[in-house]
């Protein structure tokens, strides 16, 4: 019995969680680093498609990591300078798209000048301030991205470099759920840190019915 209130309490959280969200589809190659403000957690993020981000302002820090080849040597491990897009998400997907290249010397011309461009689900590009960050001296991203959001660069979000006791932070874990080792579990943490708090909320008060019944 508690796990048919557990099974439809969740789909009825999903869907009113997700009904105006926007998927951000991620390619294997797409190492998001901080989302808002917030960094990720890459364990959660392995194996994931894509995340459900709410309609509005978003801000990320992303790099792209790929194996690329030197004449006549083996293929190395290479990643792009950390790279920063803020947008809106009105769409119903939006996917970063970025040049294709197989070679070191590729990479090194897109870390000159990087270019890459969001489109929606339709193919139309979306609207977007970008920017790279640099001199960052250790992978502190989200501390360097809370001063970048405070120079007033073109793609800063000032309300972003907010402290974290101001916002939920993103590896706050979902109450009582499975293991994030299990795909299951994954997906639903991953879900709980993209919600809002008033669905956090619910969530909580949902999990606290189903232990007093």
């Amino acid at each position: 019995m508690k796990l048919r209130l557990v099974i439809t309490g969740l789909i009825a959280l999903l869907a009113a969680a997700t009904a105006q969200a926007t998927t951000l589809k991620l390619a294997p190659d797409i190492d998001l680093l901080v989302l808002d403000g917030r960094k990720i957690s890459g364990s959660l993020l392995k194996g994931a498609e894509g995340l459900e981000l709410e309609r509005g302002q978003h801000q990320l820090l992303f790099r792209v990591e790929k194996k690329l080849h030197k004449s006549g040597q083996a293929a190395t491990a290479w990643a792009s300078a950390p790279l920063i897009v803020t947008f809106r998400a009105e769409a119903k997907s939006i996917t970063i798209q970025y040049p294709s290249f197989t070679t070191l010397h590729q990479g090194n011309a897109f870390n000159k000048k990087p270019h890459f461009q969001l489109v929606d689900e339709k193919g139309a590009e979306v609207e977007s301030q970008q920017d790279r960050l640099v001199n960052t001296r250790s992978e502190d991203y989200e501390q360097a991205m809370a001063i970048y959001n405070l120079k007033g660069s073109i793609a800063s979000v000032p309300r972003f470099a907010q402290p974290q006791t101001s916002r939920s932070p993103v590896n706050e874990s979902a109450p009582n759920l499975a293991s994030d080792r299990h795909p299951t579990g994954r997906i639903l943490q991953l879900w709980y840190q993209q919600v809002d708090a008033a669905t956090r909320q619910r969530f909580g008060t949902l999990m606290q019915a189903l232990r007093i019944s």
